[in-house]
């Protein structure tokens, strides 16, 4: 089973939407047996909290399912748990190493990493979620056609 953890600071508004995105992707590619997904946070600001309305509503409009969930923070053991540990933004795995520790086994990349390059911004502080979306969307699809390659 390959585990992956998307992360970003506060882990209601980019991981959550990663996380669901990508979860709709695994389902119909048939790949739910062999892929698993979570996200969290890098802060303990929002701990507790279900996902940002604003999220929400960009999961409804794209006909992607989701749940109720409560934000947690990611957890030096989620290092040893998970094959990817997959950030929003370069502050996220900044903020990641003060929680796991250097990256020895080199699980830790950026979304975007898998489309291009660049960062998926925020939308708690841009209002932007489509934008948002976009990147996400481009962002997984890419992950997931580099894990498709190793399975």
């Amino acid at each position: 089973m390959i585990k992956i953890m998307f992360v970003c600071h506060g882990n209601i508004c980019r991981s959550p939407m990663a996380e669901f995105v990508m979860r709709d992707m695994i389902e119909k590619d048939g790949l739910s047996s062999q892929i698993t997904v979570a996200s969290s946070a890098t802060s303990r600001e929002e701990i507790g909290n279900d996902i940002h309305h604003g999220t929400r509503k960009i999961l409804e409009k794209h006909h992607i399912p989701f749940a109720r969930r409560q934000a947690v923070q990611i957890t030096r053991a989620d290092y040893d748990s998970y094959d990817y540990i997959i950030a929003m933004d370069a502050w996220n795995a900044r903020n990641l190493s003060r929680i796991i520790g250097e990256d020895t086994l080199h699980k830790v990349s950026l979304l975007m990493d898998f489309a291009g390059g660049g960062e998926v911004a925020d939308p708690w502080y841009t209002g932007d979620f489509d934008v948002t979306y976009r990147d996400v969307s481009a962002g997984c699809l890419g992950l997931i056609n580099h894990i498709k390659k190793t399975i």
